[in-house]
């Protein structure tokens, strides 16, 4: 059983990429190198401020998805508020 990823990337721009992947490592290096999404081609990825393991490629999918909703954003912002707290 493959273990899947959703992940959040602060950019140089202080925007966050969301995506998904099923090696969280690999995934980060690939947008750090510029083989990634178009948009952390044009803002570097500084880090990774958020990742949660899910069991399945369609609830990765639905939790990115989730998280560029507007109650997902809203989400997203109190998260990373508790955690630096």
């Amino acid at each position: 059983m493959n273990k899947w990823y959703v992940y959040i990337i602060l950019c140089d721009d202080g925007s966050l990429y969301k995506g998904h992947t099923n090696n969280l490592e690999r995934g980060y290096n690939e947008h750090c190198l510029g083989r990634g999404a178009n948009h952390t081609k044009l803002y570097k990825p500084v880090k990774i401020v958020y990742s949660e393991q899910v069991p399945s490629l369609e609830d990765a999918v639905a939790r990115e998805k989730y998280f560029k909703t507007g109650s997902g954003r809203e989400w997203i912002k109190n998260k990373l508020k508790e955690m630096s707290e």
